[in-house]
């Protein structure tokens, strides 16, 4: 044991001597073990395909009168509004998903026992596109596309014998009137805030499944029997359709949305001279006040050429437009690429 031990010490000093006599050398060769190890490298991020985001908006209005001499009525206003968003992207493959809802009422103490509708609409689009090329800006699509709204709108509210408030002279409800479109067509996209999308092959519905006769003739639905006054509840089309998007962002708390759609039917014609297309041209302006407050400016123009507004001649296709200006607590959830 004690030659063992003489042994181990023996070659510690000559070790040591060595590495006192070249250090550099020492070093050199430490350096050298060191540069030539194997460096493990990071995983590849995993690529990601699908993106989403979801923005909830809440608008909120109350007034309270108590012995006001100018008058008025006590009211409460309530607005909702859901985007969703739901984006695949891979290689020359595109599939993007969008649903936008919006319902908003208000209770005035003069009608205290109805809910009188401010803004109502639920709008999908779903847009499949393939790329002509990986450098092209210009993609093959098939878009398909439904607006409806969620519940009754009545055009005036009269009292019955207690005194109490009704809806009277039904102007649209669930599924009455609905537009339904499948397109196929090509998209340019030349930037990233703008794309226009032909789609010279385009079947739609519309749809007015009340079975008022007066909703449906309002809509232009195909007459059954003109003497009973009786009309279908779907006018199938067919046509062109051009559909346009942009959007601007000043900076980051202000940007701009629109949306032009027109369409032409190769099939039905307008019951009365005019311009035969039908237009739908939506605008959204926001300005982000803070993280969780917001003005919105939201508007709508339509032009339909089917549409009557009291059955006389010279009163169809008339341009239809709407605005609703709020101030918003807003919620947004994305994922991030």
């Amino acid at each position: 044991m004690k030659r063992f031990v003489y042994i181990f010490l023996a070659l510690g000093t000559v070790c040591s001597s060595i590495y006192a006599q070249n250090p550099a050398a020492a070093a050199e060769d430490a350096a050298k073990k060191i540069a030539d190890a194997p460096v493990a490298e990071a995983p590849a991020p995993k690529p990601v395909y699908w993106t989403t985001s979801l923005n909830v908006d809440v608008g909120f209005n109350q007034t309270g009168l108590v012995n006001w001499a100018a008058g008025g009525y006590n009211t409460v206003a309530l607005a909702t509004s859901i985007d969703g968003k739901v984006n695949y992207a891979k290689e020359l493959t595109k599939w993007d998903n969008r649903l936008q809802m919006d319902y908003g009422f208000l209770w005035s103490a003069d009608k205290a026992n109805v809910l009188q509708k401010s803004t109502d609409r639920f709008y999908l689009e779903s847009k499949f596109a393939y790329k002509t090329r990986k450098d092209s800006k210009w993609d093959y699509t098939a878009g398909l596309d439904f607006k409806s709204q969620f519940s009754d709108t009545w055009g005036e509210y009269k009292k019955d014998e207690y005194d109490l408030y009704y809806g009277d002279n039904l102007k649209s409800t669930f599924l009455s009137p609905a537009y339904l479109n499948l397109a196929l067509g090509m998209q340019w996209t030349p930037n990233e805030w703008f794309n226009i999308n032909l789609a010279p092959l385009t079947g739609g519905m519309v749809i007015c499944l009340d079975e008022r006769n007066s909703l449906r003739k309002t809509y232009g639905m195909p007459v059954i029997d003109a003497d009973a006054g009786t009309y279908k509840p779907v006018l199938f089309q067919f046509g062109a359709q051009v559909k346009a998007n942009a959007k601007a962002a000043i900076n980051d708390k202000f940007n701009v949305e629109t949306q032009v759609v027109l369409f032409y039917d190769y099939i039905n014609r307008p019951k009365y001279p005019g311009f035969p297309i039908r237009v739908n041209w939506d605008n959204k302006i926001n300005w982000k006040l803070s993280k969780l407050f917001k003005i919105g400016l939201s508007t709508w123009l339509i032009y339909d050429p089917f549409v009557a507004f009291d059955g006389v001649t010279g009163n169809f296709g008339k341009v239809q437009f709407k605005e609703f200006l709020s101030v918003n607590f807003t919620w947004t959830i994305a994922n991030k690429k």
